[in-house]
């Protein structure tokens, strides 16, 4: 492998080159010059596709426009760069590629079925976007315009490859089904948000019962396209029915009145019994396509519409034997997979895939069956049937113990199924059948393998009984729970790896319960046993070995940071111990990140253990600065960007610790944070705006005296605020420099900064941006900053352009206040109050005739009073760490921000010296009349809505 120093140095001129006139159309034509290395044209492809990712929209070193339109102009239809087209068509098509869809059309061919499946492959990476869109006319006005266009081909090329397929076995049969693949796909596509009229036209083409493309294709089975019963791949006649049942469960969603115009689902409900049932497809390459068989008579049962199909007992009870029990039992695959590949053995468990998206296996497609049936009103039914077949499991193991395992195992996954009405993957199930008692099951049955030692019952028995507990978690109380916890931490100690993962997935999830929107456990509950808990868990990550095999198992590091945020200050006396091995940890994975999740946790991890430790005891601060700062320090130098953003948070973290001076080691790191190339990274932007706002917090002083204000303001005006990804940011960073320069510091620069502020608004103004310009001008006034008044502000936009104040006012600020958001509202009035009471400038011509709309504007805010006050702290100071949600982590490599949750601290009210703002306002007005401005025949002159709020403020004793 290349060294790391030559590859960084090719990358950055990879980046540096990408922005030259012509690189583009020399990088497709390396791409798709069939004489080049494969090898070269393949990172040719992906670097391709990563500029189009993240580098197409740009507005900071964007891509050339000329190169774009000629990139556009060229690409060619082929498989290789499908995914860059559908990158670059998702922002470009159909405004800045109007002619994308006749490309496209214009390739297809009535003979040439390769060119075919490279068309059909890039038309559905573009259309499948839509199944994710929520409605709107912007959608449907792009829907329309494909449908104008590529229906009649789609059409025909349709109904021309579904005869070739049908009516004979031709020698390119697997070309042609892979074309049947992509059109069914795109049916799917078409069909996601309305129904086409074309496609409602030629309904019966597609679902009439005994001749129907999709009823034919069901039984469509051709020799040459079967595959071994080894095999893992699905066949592509597989895939195809796979994707007809999805549409068929989409249509039951969406155009149920459309179905019954035949007895279209009967007939499809019969053809997936006969393709599933009595265990007929039990290879593993049929996987997706029976779970989603089981996935359509589940929607078909819970639609209500075809009840009359499900309502004998004897029907109910050839389902549950021929399709449900069949699909729940473990078969040998699953039991070598638990063996010998665990961590995949729990995804497919956890109903998730390697990339995180869900995906349903048998078990729990055949699962889902029973509790459709019991949430449709079936219940009693369905689970006297069950009950027998979960009676029968049961007394075939106790006659067996070590022979008839497998059949325990499928009673506690039938009971599981049965008794679960309502269920999350974060909180567990909700609600039970109430013909269960899911816990006295568990005292009977389950507890025993729980409690058994290591070696005395089957592994996966012992899995079954952690997963029951973690499945019914909500249904045990606290002192239940505390007394099973101990039993998962000594499972944590196993050397089974799919025992001592489940136990740590159980104990994550059960600290997790909340009451009342308050954690469950507090520190006291688990301090006996966090500090073994932890060992246990940090020895099971230190012994994997390279840095892959480390950072491969997430699931054990979230547990170790969950008990870290449990266990809080009770973990001091071993604090040094966990820290020590967790930078250990991180020092090897960092040798190369490759899984995000887990570097999210162990990054919470140090930071929570960071947080509660010194919230306790102060003076271990300068203990985590020196464990931290050296991996710190060679994870900046060495450019490793996965972590970086995080770096930039936790030393924003330590440095808000800081309450009196700024260590020589911070000061010396500003220099480096200044540089462009820092900034370069969108991931490292947040972590880097909140270390220079405790900066500007601690040491504005010597900052300013150093020219590194100078610095900040640069990266607002030149990196920051130009971008429309990241102008939030950089107003962010803005308010902290007014809040923290003195205003005479300040001065010489403010002028420029706001000039760059209006040549945005000139160039490129979104809502977004005009929200974020006005909350700016309005933050500006509302802090009480000695000497920045509002006229200094003001006065500055004037010095650029006499008489353009009054003009932002009304046309910016004035319609932004009634958008405020909750958050913002106290800002906002206080804002207004200085503006239109401590202002020169606003009783003068023009501007004055700006006072009574101003006025008139904050008067509606204090129409809800309530978010008008900064929120409450908490006698926590910690309770906003319950507010994350770690379920919905989205940590990735490719996200564009990876938030440290623990590093977070509450926002200070930047407008904390006035209590209420409308006493505030009431003194201020006076205060206004005594000096002799006209204060009544402005407020006269405002609308006469506010006549009422004028009087109550009279009445409160604030007459003007």
């Amino acid at each position: 492998m290349a060294d790391l120093p030559s590859l960084l140095s090719a990358e950055q001129s990879l980046t540096a080159l990408s922005t030259q006139q012509g690189f583009l159309t020399h990088l497709l034509r390396l791409v798709l010059e069939q004489t080049q290395d494969r090898s070269i044209r393949l990172s040719a492809s992906v670097y391709l596709k990563n500029l189009a990712k993240l580098k197409w929209d740009e507005d900071v070193q964007p891509l050339p426009e000329q190169d774009k339109a000629l990139l556009r102009s060229q690409l060619a239809v082929r498989a290789q760069i499908a995914e860059t087209v559908s990158l670059i068509a998702e922002l470009d098509f159909p405004e800045r590629w109007p002619d994308l869809i006749d490309q496209l059309v214009s390739s297809l061919s009535a003979t040439e079925y390769n060119v075919n499946i490279g068309v059909l492959q890039t038309a559905h990476s573009i259309f499948r976007q839509w199944r994710a869109h929520v409605r709107s006319d912007q959608l449907f006005s792009e829907i329309n315009l494909v449908l104008s266009k590529f229906m009649d081909p789609f059409l025909q090329l349709f109904r021309q490859t579904s005869n070739l397929l049908l009516t004979s076995t031709p020698q390119n049969v697997d070309v042609l089904a892979q074309a049947m693949f992509l059109l069914v796909e795109i049916f799917h596509d078409f069909t996601c948000q309305d129904l086409p009229p074309a496609i409602e036209d030629a309904h019966d083409e597609f679902f009439a019962p005994g001749r129907g493309w999709f009823q034919a294709f069901l039984a469509w089975d051709p020799e040459s396209l079967r595959v071994d019963s080894d095999e893992t791949t699905p066949s592509l006649t597989s895939q195809v029915k796979t994707a007809i049942l999805e549409i068929a469960e989409l249509y039951i969603k969406l155009y149920p009145d459309q179905l019954q115009k035949s007895p279209a689902v009967e007939a499809l409900v019969q053809g997936v019994w006969g393709l599933v049932g009595a265990n007929k497809l039990p290879g593993i390459a049929d996987d997706a396509l029976v779970s989603q068989s089981l996935q359509f008579i589940s929607t078909a049962i819970r639609s209500g519409y075809y009840r009359s199909m499900f309502s004998s007992t004897e029907t109910l009870s050839s389902l549950v034997q021929g399709v449900v029990v069949p699909n729940v039992s473990l078969r040998e695959h699953d039991i070598e997979q638990f063996e010998d590949e665990p961590l995949e053995f729990i995804r497919s468990d956890l109903a998730l895939s390697t990339t995180g998206t869900d995906v349903a296996t048998r078990r729990q497609a055949a699962a889902d069956v029973l509790q459709a049936l019991v949430g449709s009103g079936y219940e009693k039914e369905t689970t006297e049937i069950v009950g027998q077949w979960i009676s029968k499991g049961l007394e075939a193991y106790a006659s067996d113990k070590q022979g008839k395992w497998r059949e325990k195992d499928g009673a506690v996954y039938l009971l599981t199924a049965v008794a679960t009405r309502g269920s999350t993957s974060q909180h567990g199930v909700t609600s039970t059948n109430t013909l269960i008692d899911v816990v006295k099951f568990f005292s009977d049955h389950v507890f025993q393998d729980l409690q058994a030692e290591q070696g005395h019952v089957h592994p996966i028995l012992q899995v079954d009984a952690i997963r029951f507990l973690c499945t019914f978690r909500n249904q045990l109380t606290k002192p239940q729970l505390l007394s099973v916890i101990p039993l998962l931490v000594r499972h944590l100690g196993s050397s089974n790896y799919v025992t001592y993962t489940y136990a740590a997935i159980t104990i994550d999830r059960v600290l997790s319960i909340k009451q009342n929107n308050m954690l469950l456990f507090v520190q006291a509950d688990i301090r006996e046993f966090a500090p073994e808990s932890i060992s246990t868990l940090l020895t099971k990550v230190e012994g994997a070995g390279t840095p892959e095999k480390v950072a491969e198992n997430d699931h054990i590091m979230k547990c170790v940071m969950r008990v870290i945020m449990t266990a809080r200050q009770t973990l001091t006396p071993v604090y040094q111990t966990v820290l020590a091995r967790l930078v250990a940890i991180l020092g090897v994975v960092s040798k190369n990140p490759s899984n995000p999740r887990f570097d999210q946790f162990i990054f919470e991890s140090l930071s929570g253990l960071m947080r509660f430790v010194v919230a306790g005891t102060p003076t271990t601060l300068p203990t985590f600065e020196q464990a931290l700062f050296g991996p710190f320090t060679i994870i900046l130098q060495q450019d490793i960007d996965q972590y970086i953003p995080y770096v930039f948070q936790m030393l924003a973290q330590m440095l808000e610790l800081h309450t009196t001076s700024v260590p020589a080691e911070y000061r010396g790191l500003l220099p480096f944070l200044l540089t462009p190339a820092m900034w370069q990274q969108k991931g490292s932007i947040p972590g880097l705006v909140k270390l220079l706002k405790a900066f500007l917090a601690r040491d504005s002083p010597q900052m300013h005296t150093s020219g590194q204000i100078a610095s900040v303001l640069a990266v607002v005006q030149q990196r920051l605020i130009p971008s429309k990804i990241n102008d939030a940011w950089g107003f962010e960073l803005l308010c902290a420099v007014v809040m923290h320069v003195p205003p005479t510091d300040l001065r010489q620069y403010f002028k420029a900064v706001i000039m760059s502020l209006l040549t945005r608004m000139h160039a490129n103004k979104t809502d977004k941006f005009i929200y974020l310009f006005a909350r700016f001008l309005l933050f500006s006034m509302a802090i009480n900053v000695e000497g920045l008044t509002p006229d200094y502000t003001i006065g500055t936009i004037e010095e650029i352009q006499p008489q353009l104040w009054p003009q932002i006012l009304s046309n910016f600020v004035v319609p932004q206040v009634a958008k405020l958001p909750h958050k913002d509202r106290k800002i906002g009035a206080i804002g207004l109050t200085r503006m239109l009471t401590k202002s020169q400038y606003m009783l003068r011509e023009p501007s004055v005739q700006s006072w009574p709309p101003a006025f008139t504007a904050l008067v509606k805010l204090f129409s809800e009073p309530q978010f008008l006050v900064a929120p409450k702290s908490s006698d926590d100071p910690h309770a906003g760490l319950t507010e994350i949600d770690y379920e919905e982590q989205t940590a990735g490599y490719q996200a564009a921000y990876s938030r440290l949750a623990a590093s977070e601290s509450a926002e200070a009210d930047p407008v904390a010296y006035v209590q209420d703002p409308q006493q505030y306002l009431g003194q201020q007005l006076v205060e206004l009349a005594k000096g002799g401005a006209p204060v009544k025949n402005l407020v006269s002159a405002a609308d006469p809505a506010v006549g009422p709020f004028v009087q109550s403020l009279a009445t409160a004793g604030y007459a003007f």
